[in-house]
């Protein structure tokens, strides 16, 4: 789920939005929601012991995955920023080159 939000809304985000503030809290609150809900999801399967384990047997959860899960998520929160920080550079840049007004001397 993080995944999809990561490829689908950092990059718009910040062509769309000037302050980086704003972009960053607006990102910030939607993968929150997202990995918060990923997590209970994951926690949920975990302990009905339905389908594939994310964090191996239940209830004896193997801390190397835990962490695993925490460091891929912090990168893949990592990413999602420095995709937000490209968006609003090319934003500017944009921005900026349709406000340059070309002027001619005059004879």
């Amino acid at each position: 789920m993080e995944i999809i939000v990561l490829v689908l809304v950092p990059l718009p985000l910040g062509l769309l939005v000037r302050s980086r503030t704003a972009g960053f809290v607006a990102y910030t609150a939607l993968h929150a929601f997202v990995f918060t809900f990923q997590s209970v999801a994951l926690v949920v399967g975990w302990v009905s012991g339905t389908g594939r384990s994310a964090f191996g047997p239940y209830p004896a959860a193997d801390t190397g995955e835990v962490w695993a899960y925490g460091v891929v998520n912090l990168l893949v929160y990592a990413a999602g920023l420095a995709l937000l920080v490209a968006g609003q550079r090319i934003g500017a840049r944009r921005r900026a080159r349709r406000s340059a007004v070309d002027v001619a001397p005059v004879a």
